[in-house]
């Protein structure tokens, strides 16, 4: 069963959530081969409807301990910008891609994201962008992350944010 796991974090973001379970979403999904989407909704106000067909699923949660399982059986991922849901989805060596929330624009999500495109390991985009991307990308060009090294992800950081010239 190929899997599209989508986080929001412990954050909300609606205009994802609503994007990516619209019905043109939903139809490209499938179309690409996918029978599974996975919303973690964190404390959004969009709950899209948990359903299950014989040839598609999706569920619907708000939290979990750890998203460790989840990201495990995803086959994509797609991902507000926080450091943290990058970082874990990079090391566990999953195609990603990023959505920029445009109403959190001074919050350095879009400076993370372009460098990591420009290092070629995830794509990036805004929700608007986020159904055309998905018929455009081709996953094989990404690059896998250097496992196992947080101080470079933590000086790539501050630099990105300024802490570091």
């Amino acid at each position: 069963m190929k899997c599209v796991f989508v986080t929001v974090g412990t954050t909300s973001f609606d205009d994802l959530i609503a994007c990516v379970s619209a019905h043109d979403s939903l139809q490209i999904i499938q179309s690409l081969g996918y029978n599974r989407l996975v919303l973690q909704i964190g404390r959004g106000k969009v709950v899209p409807e948990p359903f299950s067909t014989e040839s598609f699923t999706l569920d619907v949660y708000r939290y979990k301990d750890s998203l460790k399982e989840d990201l495990q059986k995803a086959d994509l991922v797609i991902s507000h910008a926080g450091a943290g849901s990058c970082l874990e989805t990079l090391e566990k060596r999953k195609p990603l891609i990023v959505v920029i929330n445009e109403r959190l624009m001074n919050n350095h999500q879009l400076e993370l994201a372009k460098q990591l495109h420009k290092d070629g390991h995830l794509f990036y985009c805004t929700c608007s962008m986020l159904p055309g991307l998905l018929q455009s990308m081709d996953l094989s060009t990404l690059k896998c992350f250097p496992p196992g090294q947080p101080e470079k992800f933590s000086a790539f950081l501050d630099k990105v944010v300024g802490l570091q010239k």
